[in-house]
């Protein structure tokens, strides 16, 4: 008994000054040292990232639409859709919406391949309007030709093209992104279940991927809301007054709307340019006054205060990382911005209650703070429900067996 009393005050003395230890060994690193550790670090990742982007950037936008569309599977498994069947048509709609996205952007881009030759002659009239009308106000001709020759028919277009190429560089890896969201669509089957067993010892953890997975499901519904709204507004538009390939640029605003702030901006050139081939610079400033009216005021002034208000992410913050996001991994990087941001907030800052008073330094918008995700019963996950885990419109939950075989 001694022995054990003994043994008892040498484990008590030792949790007296092992915290008091822990806090001179903290302690021991100037705050400036760890400050510029950290910011090393992060910079090496950057560009490690950078370096693997052709790898990542598919990966990641395959985790973001997995994450979108996987409450189509608990859907159907509360309608009595067997699992195998929910799984597989998860699957079907999301390599469907890829491909149709990829092949309607190729179908568009060559379909603007031939048209554009046709317009050389409406190029060159409009370079010697131009012309003129410099001369007329009497700028030297030297100056006039040095300006001209920077002006080309090949430039123009090759700006249009070009920025609807980058567009399709999100699909570029075509293979290799359906097999990423097949299996993640898979895996995502069992994955409430891990979570259950992950929130007993890491409940931090688990409330921050349901911050995650719940602001970036807010987010894509919003920018798909919107995004349908601007585009059929566009293509009704165009198609009105007579620019070509309406319903292209509508895709092209549908697309870009996903890319914060600036997207209607990307948008916008293609039309404009080839309004001006069509119709001169009249039909030109038609098609930017009303895209700046319609889209600048969708786009730029209403939906980005909704999405603030939706993942809690200030405007500033949502800018800068969709600057950030474009130099890490590319295009893209412009479209998923506020996805990725969600997921690196969560898992650098939500993850841990002693930096989770920063993410409020970076909160917009009138989105409460989620308080509570340490409160939530143990139930794997609310952002990932397990279908089967309890009874849903009156079924009733699976016996343990059923769940095992489940999982």
């Amino acid at each position: 008994m001694r022995a054990m009393r003994d043994g008892h005050e040498d484990s008590h003395r030792v949790g007296v000054t092992a915290p008091g230890a822990a806090t001179e060994t903290r302690s021991s690193l100037p705050r400036g040292l760890i400050v510029v550790l950290v910011t090393t670090g992060l910079l090496v990742s950057v560009l490690a990232l950078q370096r693997i982007s052709e790898i990542v950037a598919p990966v990641l936008l395959a985790l973001i639409l997995v994450v979108g569309v996987y409450p189509l599977t608990g859907f159907l498994r509360r309608h009595g859709a067997p699992v195998w069947l929910a799984v597989t048509v998860t699957m079907i709609t999301l390599i469907v919406l890829v491909l149709s996205l990829a092949a309607a952007l190729a179908l568009s881009i060559a379909r603007l391949a031939t048209i554009l030759p046709t317009y050389q002659d409406s190029f060159t009239a409009l370079v010697n309007n131009l012309k003129g009308w410099l001369d007329s106000i009497g700028v030297g001709q030297d100056q006039i030709q040095a300006a001209i020759n920077k002006i080309n028919f090949s430039n123009v277009a090759g700006l249009v093209t070009d920025l609807l190429a980058g567009l399709a560089g999100v699909f570029s890896n075509m293979l290799f992104l359906l097999f990423v969201v097949a299996f993640m669509a898979l895996d995502a089957v069992g994955f409430a279940a891990r979570l259950a067993r992950v929130r007993r010892q890491r409940s931090d953890v688990v409330g921050a991927l349901d911050s995650f997975v719940r602001g970036t499901r807010r987010y894509l519904l919003v920018a798909t809301v919107f995004g349908l709204i601007v585009a059929a507004i566009d293509t009704t538009f165009l198609w009105l007054i007579g620019v070509p390939l309406p319903l292209l640029w509508g895709l092209l605003a549908f697309i870009t709307n996903y890319i914060p702030n600036v997207g209607f901006i990307i948008g916008l050139i293609p039309p404009a340019l080839l309004a001006l081939l069509q119709g001169g610079p009249k039909l030109m400033i038609t098609v930017i006054i009303a895209y700046s009216v319609i889209n600048f005021i969708i786009q730029s002034i209403i939906q980005p205060k909704v999405t603030a208000d939706a993942v809690s992410l200030s405007l500033t913050l949502t800018f800068l990382s969709l600057v950030f996001w474009s130099f890490v991994i590319g295009p893209i990087g412009a479209v998923l911005a506020v996805p990725l941001t969600l997921l690196v907030k969560a898992l650098l800052l939500d993850v841990d209650p002693n930096t989770r008073w920063i993410s409020s330094l970076f909160s917009g918008g009138l989105a409460p703070p989620d308080d509570d995700a340490d409160n939530r019963p143990d139930r794997g996950s609310e952002a990932f429900p397990d279908p089967a885990a309890s009874a849903v419109n009156g079924q009733a939950p699976l016996s343990s067996d059923a769940q095992a075989r489940l999982d």
